[in-house]
C-alpha cells in the first residue's frame, strides 16, 4: 500500500502549489491531514506494524437508507462517490503496475449502496403528491 501511495505522490509532484512561508505557517492551522488535494483520490497509509488485514464495513441497507433525511442521503451520496474515486484511481494505480487490487470486493458495496440510495430516493419522488415536486425531484435524482 505505502508503494501505491510514493508512486501517487511522485506521478503528483507536479501538481503540488509553492507558497510563501508565511502563507504554508498561516495555512497549517487549517491543514490538519491533507497536503495536496489529489490525496483524497488515494488511501492513507497503513503503519507497517499493522499485520492485521483490514476490514471493511458491509454496505448501506434500502430499510436502513429510508430512515435517513433527503439531506443525510445527499451527503452519503458525496461521501459514496468520493469512495469510488478514491477506490476507482487506486485499482488503475495498481493494475498499471500489474499488481493485484486489494480488497476488490469495496468496489461493489459502494455502487450497491449508491444504487440503494438512488432506489431510496426515487421511492421518495413517486409517494410525492406534489406533482410539480415529484417531477423536480426526478429530476435532481436522475442527475446524480
Amino acid at each position: 500500500m505505502s508503494m501505491i501511495r510514493a508512486i501517487g505522490r511522485t506521478l503528483f509532484a507536479a501538481a503540488k502549489t509553492e507558497t510563501s512561508s508565511a502563507a504554508a505557517a498561516a495555512s497549517t492551522v487549517h491543514r490538519t491531514r491533507h497536503n495536496n488535494p489529489l490525496d483524497d483520490f488515494f488511501e492513507a497509509d497503513r503503519s507497517p506494524d499493522d499485520d492485521k488485514p483490514v476490514v471493511y464495513g458491509r454496505g448501506w441497507k434500502a430499510s436502513e437508507l429510508r430512515l435517513k433525511s433527503w439531506d443525510d442521503l445527499q451527503k452519503l451520496w458525496f461521501v459514496l462517490l468520493k469512495e469510488k474515486n478514491m477506490l476507482m484511481t487506486q485499482r488503475q494505480m495498481v493494475h498499471a503496475q500489474n499488481l493485484r487490487f486489494p480488497n476488490p470486493e469495496r468496489i461493489p458495496k459502494v455502487r450497491k449502496s449508491m444504487c440503494r440510495i438512488k432506489h431510496v430516493l426515487t421511492e421518495r419522488a413517486i409517494e410525492e403528491p406534489d406533482p410539480r415536486r415529484s417531477a423536480e425531484m426526478k429530476r435532481m435524482i436522475n442527475s446524480l
